[in-house]
């Protein structure tokens, strides 16, 4: 009776055959794991000891791309052993071609990862300059995506496809896809812009449309800063070269401009002494240049005021340097006796006898 039930006939194969089948497919899916786990255990390991990382690599990057091509392989064969329709076998030989197609595609991806980050990242780096460490993102980006439109391409040809009639096709709808597309050409110009003229590079601290940060990131269609309280914020590019960007890592010193106020009762020899005072605190921080200016500028209503322009260096801190100076200058005015004005009224009154 077992034997009766083995030998019925569904869809031109015997309850037999359709089981050996899928007894088949499932040893493929176990030898596949055992492969994995050897690749995993031997392999690495024996790669791990020689002087070479080519190696590592290789079987590094060849371990999942093979175990799924072992299953592909074994499920092809597993269902050789059926009596299939023409039709069927035709859907099953078109998808066959196009997993092998995507996994080689997988592969050939994973390696180019791989060699990028280990090899070509490292050598971006450690140039001067910061054009590559900008363009290295967007190349790879570029790169993955061809490979995955040549492996579709591939595959829709080895499937039987006409892959021309395809690409005329979508030519015929270009002009729709273009209007729909005009933001996105748009920022993959202003892409080109920022890398043609360089307004900035990677790691400068830019103002742009009200936003402070620095850069992190310049893409095909946007660019991310990290503003000041450390969110990130993304701008589309075709914004950026549309608006005024200011470039405060560009500066090359920061100059700072003060007024002082003295008291009116101030003489000559004070004033004198004062100026001369904030031209010793200037030339004795190690946190500004040397070049500073004082003047005697105006008697104001209050006081007679005192210009001090000075500039901090590029490798300073802007706030380090400024609180330096002023907590100098409190300092020194206070041990001199040199006193600030603020704002007083000395009202006369005529009394009449």
């Amino acid at each position: 009776m077992f034997n009766d039930v083995l030998t019925k006939t569904y869809y031109s194969n015997t309850i037999g055959d359709w089981i050996i089948a899928f007894l088949l497919i499932g040893a493929s899916v176990l030898l596949a794991r055992i492969a994995y786990t050897l690749i995993g255990k031997f392999f690495k390991k024996y790669t791990a000891k020689t002087q070479s990382k080519l190696d590592d690599i290789l079987v590094d990057m060849l371990e999942e791309p093979l175990v799924f091509a072992l299953i592909i392989i074994s499920i092809w064969y597993s269902l050789q052993t059926l009596h299939l329709s023409t039709g069927l076998e035709d859907v099953i030989g078109k998808a066959y071609y196009v997993l092998i197609v995507f996994d080689i595609a997988w592969f050939i991806v994973r390696l180019f990862d791989v060699m990028i980050e280990r090899y070509i990242v490292p050598f971006a780096k450690n140039t001067e300059t910061k054009l590559d460490d900008q363009l290295l993102p967007i190349m790879r980006k570029g790169i993955k995506a061809s490979i995955w439109i040549l492996a579709i391409l591939v595959a829709l040809n080895n499937a039987g496809y006409n892959v021309g009639a395809i690409l005329a096709s979508l030519g015929i709808g270009g002009l729709a896809f273009a209007l729909a597309a005009k933001d996105t050409v748009a920022n993959l110009f202003g892409s080109l812009t920022i890398f043609l003229d360089e307004p900035f590079e990677i790691g400068d601290r830019i103002i742009i449309n009200g936003y402070d940060g620095y850069v992190e990131e310049v893409g095909l269609r946007s660019t991310r800063l990290r503003l000041l309280n450390g969110r990130i914020i993304t701008m589309s590019n075709s914004s950026m070269t549309n608006s005024p960007t200011e470039n405060v890592s560009s500066e090359p010193s920061r100059k700072i401009s003060v007024t002082l106020g003295l008291t009116y009762d101030t003489n000559e020899e004070k004033m004198q002494q004062a100026m001369d005072i904030l031209k010793d605190i200037v030339k004795n921080n190690d946190l500004l240049e040397d070049e500073v200016s004082t003047a005697f500028i105006s008697f104001g209503d209050f006081s007679l005021n005192i210009a001090l322009i000075y500039t901090i260096k590029k490798s300073s801190c802007t706030f380090e340097g400024q609180s330096s100076v002023n907590m100098e200058i409190l300092k020194r005015f206070n041990q001199e006796k040199l006193e600030f004005a603020f704002p007083t009224q000395t009202i006369f009154t005529h009394k009449e006898h």
